[in-house]
């Protein structure tokens, strides 16, 4: 099909069209973006997104690969985000609600299910109310601009989520970065700062990419001591982390209402779909939808979403038993590994990175895995800092004894191949 082409001076303004003339600044820019590409490819960093034709499940199905691919990197941790009735209640909701809402909420997007979904959340978490966002990245974006003032003080760990960085650079608080899990530089920071009216600390309860766990009691021993909050990232905890899944409070058994704010993501254990979430003391929520941008300028999270979500709480609350599943899986995991001769980095949670170092090693790891119908991904730099590259497994409550000791086996045989184990 012919496409008009619009010309100014004589350039060619037609940015889509093969074989079109390009101007000299759209020449000059693709020129630097390849070059950004070949250095990607030159460090052994360069990311391929493996194709699933499959639902999300312990076993999944990879283009150009055999059937029964075990599944050892999801956030799926409950293994619930193919749960028969996790399904049926998404495919009630499309029936019942619609795919979406067209709008953002305040205009003309909420309906009950939302609400409903935020009851179950402040309750399971035991706060006094709770604001949907359309992911957690929305609602750590959402927080501290609206939160904090140039009166106030932030207080951040350094290896926090990327979320939880982007967010606290929209807020004008006075920032203060401590080093990771560093009580005492964390101290030394809060004297830093005496004077703020508000002084908030920040952590992940569980920090990704080394599956280890923010000493939460000794952050809430420093917050009484200097008049400060807390804030808790809880994406990698929330259902399956603590006795009952209620994260990291629970973990350390600080009770359930020792933290001050938590965020956290309906996209992992609680459904896999997407969705985030802010709960917390119901001035703040109440402000966050008044001011929030994230919130104020969405769509309403959809509705076979929200459904999915508020059916995982419904099992969350109503049954116990997830949560011992992913530790005993864990537990076994990680002790395999280490008796094999793996360094396996984090503190007893189902995210275990085999850590390796060496970026083009852990993608062909990945790669050989794979071959023996192992799915796991290399981590290499910019997601990990350069020298520390890895595989990241992940647990699920819905992995067998089984699938763990075959899954052992192969990291045994690839890792002698490779020479990474003996």
């Amino acid at each position: 099909m012919a496409a008009a082409v619009l010309r100014k001076g004589g350039v060619c303004l037609w940015r889509g069209v093969v074989g079109s003339r390009l101007s000299h600044a759209q020449a000059a820019c693709r020129d630097i973006l390849e070059g950004e590409l070949e250095g990607i490819k030159a460090a052994g960093t360069w990311k391929t997104e493996r194709v699933i034709t499959s639902k999300q499940a312990v076993t999944i199905r990879v283009q150009g690969q055999h059937e029964g691919i075990l599944n050892f990197c999801s956030n799926n941790y409950l293994g619930l985000s193919s749960h028969p009735e996790v399904v049926q209640a998404g495919k009630d909701a499309l029936d019942k609600y619609g795919a979406g809402l067209s709008s953002v909420r305040f205009i003309c997007g909420t309906q009950d299910i939302h609400t409903e979904l935020e009851g179950k959340i402040a309750k399971f978490h035991n706060r006094d109310d709770a604001i949907l966002y359309a992911s957690c990245f929305d609602a750590n974006a959402g927080l501290f601009e609206i939160l904090l003032t140039p009166e106030d003080a932030v207080l951040s760990d350094e290896l926090n989520h990327a979320s939880i960085i982007d967010g606290i650079r929209l807020c004008k608080a006075r920032k203060f970065r401590y080093q990771h899990k560093n009580v005492q530089d964390l101290e030394a920071k809060l004297l830093e700062c005496q004077d703020a009216r508000m002084k908030l600390i920040v952590t992940d309860g569980v920090f990704s990419m080394d599956g280890n766990v923010a000493p939460l009691p000794e952050i809430c021993s420093l917050a009484d001591k200097h008049n400060a909050l807390v804030f808790v990232d809880e994406c990698h905890a929330t259902g399956f982390f603590g006795a009952t899944g209620r994260g990291t409070e629970e973990h350390f058994g600080l009770g359930s209402t020792r933290v001050d704010i938590i965020n956290s993501t309906l996209g992992k254990a609680l459904g896999g779909a997407a969705g985030g979430y802010t709960t917390g003391p119901k001035q703040l929520i109440a402000l966050l939808r008044q001011r929030a941008r994230p919130y104020l300028f969405s769509n309403s999270v959809p509705p076979p979403v929200v459904a999915c979500a508020s059916k995982v709480f419904d099992l969350l609350l109503g049954s116990a038993g997830f949560a011992e599943k992913v530790q005993a899986n864990t537990d076994r995991f990680r002790s395999q590994m280490t008796d094999a001769g793996f360094t396996v980095a984090g503190e007893n949670h189902p995210i275990c990175p085999v850590m390796l170092g060496d970026a083009r090693l852990a993608s062909t790891f990945a790669d050989l895995m794979l071959e023996k119908g192992i799915f796991v991904i290399g981590f290499s730099f910019p997601v990990v800092p350069k020298g520390k590259a890895r595989i990241r497994v992940q647990i699920s409550a819905s992995h067998s004894f089984e699938d763990i000791d075959r899954t052992v086996e192969a990291f045994k045989q690839v890792g002698k191949k490779l020479g990474v184990i003996s």
